[in-house]
């Protein structure tokens, strides 16, 4: 075989196929196989800059997990569409993309000290209102972020919102436009309504027309299908009771708790940053000087909120407040602890610039007890023992239950009890096993209907499995017709009587602008309820007639009203007769004015700045892969 195809290779049909593959890629260009190859790691490309597929792989995970924090732990994510999820993903990354760029053409910047400041300063890290790097670590790493990635989000959202900011800032409102919209928002309007009620005592019908309707509305009087399932369920807490740790464990957990329990210290500083307008020896000689000025008696605090180019902490005299060792760039770090307090270092050079540094204060460790340390030293212990008891008895318990016929034995070998839900429908039970929506899921599968199998394990939570089975499944089918005709007759007695209540106000709307007055209501002694100077947020007036109200045409010139009709909610009918439309007579005071600038300009800035994100998107060169 191998040598036919060998014999035949060297054929005048094997030459002319390798001849036409050779013309096509001289036709396509080899440049399109090589890129073809070389973006497969990328999922866009935005004026240059490639979007690759891991920073989408995370903003897809990212998306999810909002979506879990938005709607619950039992949110079925398996619901989402991924192609849609990754669709939108990707748009926001270069939207996102787009943005920076558009930042940086705009020369916004943010120093990486001021980013230091501005981590330091945030409650969310904070513990007893001091910075806390075990919470900063244990947040941002829930979040799917390594600290590195973590400065580099916040660097770009602080871009983007001085970006934002920027445009939106920038706005601003004419004389005549805030005066137009005044005139307007504060318009007035003279009305009155009359009502037209529903009549349901007026409505007749007749069985035949239940019938009709039941027959030709069956799929409104299905009973829901439904499952009644039995369950087995096992949690991690039962696993604890079954581990034993040792106290010479205990004691070596112990060190390695207070190990990282350093003490805290209080650090000011004066930057001077390194750049076009400062040199290396210029500002490390600048500082030489400012050295000079605090040994001659000058204030640190002073001389920081004079000179500091750190706009997180000039203003306070360069504190810095407490931190630990490992927040801070490991030069200024070293400084630091090489001080006593109320020493004043020698100038250190950072990746920030150069630095004066003063040491404020010492907080000696807290160091605990091993007593008051022991509960969660056993329980850290015996965490990752559970967990792989846990785990295998899981797996244990998914095997046995694939291969049995029910949940009785799965269940005795784990010494389990085999448990049942009430019934429920697809929309779920509203606690316990049956509103999980994995488990909805599961119940409702060809597997478990059709085939009477068992599930797999299925997650609660991170501390719970079960695995289900359908006892009983309940079929959709048609109700009786006895047994809704009542509802039936109440549908369609209240439709009728809207409908008819509907085209009498119609009859009468028709008359009353032709200038006629309604008769039959004259006679019946209905009159109409008269409201005046009504705003747009005027209380006791149903929103929907102030929504219509304001639409309507003013009032001819010869002060004849403008009629219309609105059917409410309830069923009821209720003409619009407008009467009048009065403009606001008293000035604006100042504060006044002031509030409608800046609620307008506001508004206008963001129209601006969405305008500005479609422009860089339409300018750009955008290529997805």
């Amino acid at each position: 075989m191998l040598q036919n195809i060998r014999d035949n290779s060297q054929g005048w049909i094997a030459k002319t196929i390798v001849g036409v593959i050779v013309a096509l890629m001289a036709l396509t260009g080899f440049d399109a196989i090589v890129n073809s190859a070389s973006n497969s790691k990328n999922a866009a490309d935005v004026n240059g800059e490639k979007i690759t597929q891991d920073a989408l792989g995370s903003a897809v995970d990212m998306q999810r997990r909002q979506y879990i924090q938005q709607f619950g732990k039992d949110f079925d994510v398996s619901m989402l569409d991924d192609k849609m999820l990754r669709e939108s993903a990707l748009n926001g990354l270069i939207d996102r993309n787009l943005l920076l760029q558009g930042a940086k053409d705009s020369g916004m910047a943010f120093s990486q000290a001021a980013l230091d400041q501005l981590i330091l300063s945030m409650p969310l890290f904070q513990v007893d209102g001091k910075y806390n790097k075990d919470r900063f670590l244990q947040i941002i790493q829930q979040e799917g972020y390594t600290p590195m990635q973590f400065r580099q989000r916040l660097e770009q959202d602080v871009l983007i919102s001085q970006l934002q900011a920027g445009l939106v800032g920038s706005s601003f409102l004419t004389d005549a436009e805030l005066n137009a919209f005044v005139r307007l928002d504060k318009q007035t309007r003279d009305f009155a309504t009359l009502t037209l009620q529903a009549d349901a005592k007026a409505v007749q019908l007749k069985d035949e027309e239940l019938k009709a309707y039941y027959d030709g509305h069956a799929d409104q009087f299905m009973s829901p299908e439904q499952v009644v399932l039995d369950y087995v369920e096992l949690k991690k807490s039962a696993f604890f009771d079954r581990v034993e740790v040792k106290d010479d464990e205990l004691q070596e957990q112990y060190q390695k708790e207070i190990a990282g329990l350093g003490e805290q210290r209080q650090a000011a500083h004066i930057l001077l940053e390194v750049n076009d307008k400062l040199s290396d020896e210029q500002a490390k000689a600048k500082l030489e000087d400012v050295r000079k000025r605090l040994q001659q008696g000058e204030d640190f605090a002073a001389l920081a909120k004079e000179l500091s180019q750190d706009p997180g902490s000039a203003a306070n005299g360069g504190d810095l407040g407490y931190a630990g060792p490992g927040v801070y760039d490991p030069a200024f770090e070293e400084a630091l602890y090489a001080l006593k307090q109320g020493e004043v270092s020698a100038p250190v050079r950072s990746e920030f610039g150069w630095h004066l540094i003063k040491l404020l204060g010492v907080q000696a460790a807290d160091v605990p007890s091993f007593d008051s340390l022991k509960d969660k030293l056993v329980a850290d212990l015996k965490a990752p023992r559970v967990e792989q008891l846990f785990v295998e008895a899981s797996k244990a318990l998914e095997d046995a239950a694939y291969e049995a016929a029910d949940l009785a034995q799965p269940a005795q070998e784990q010494g389990l009890e085999v448990k049942t839900t009430t019934a429920f429908g697809r929309e779920g039970g509203s606690e316990g096993v049956a509103a999980n929506r994995q488990v909805i899921q599961a119940a409702f599968s060809e597997d478990l209907l059709e085939a009477s199998a068992n599930s797999g394990a299925i997650e609660l939570d991170p501390d719970t499995v079960v695995v289900v089975r359908v006892k009983e499944h309940k079929k959709s089918q048609l109700l009786p017709f006895e047994q809704v005709a009542s509802s039936i007759r109440e549908t369609l007695t209240l439709q009728r009587a809207n409908e008819a209540v509907k085209a009498k106000g119609e009859a009468l709307l028709a008359s009353l602008r032709e200038g006629k007055t309604p008769v039959e209501q004259a006679e019946q002694g209905q009159g109409w309820k008269v409201v005046e100077a009504a705003t747009r947020n005027q209380e006791g007036v149903d929103p929907v007639l102030l929504q219509a109200l304001f639409r309507m045409p003013k009032p001819a010139d010869n002060g004849a009203p403008t009629f219309t009709g609105v059917s409410l909610s309830n069923g009821d009918y209720v003409l619009l007769r407008l009467n009048g439309v009065g403009q606001p007579q008293a000035e604006l005071s100042a504060e006044e004015k002031t509030m409608y600038r800046r609620a307008l300009a506001s508004r206008q800035g963001q129209q601006d700045f969405n305008a500005y994100r479609a422009e860089l998107k339409e300018q750009a060169d955008i290529e997805r892969y």
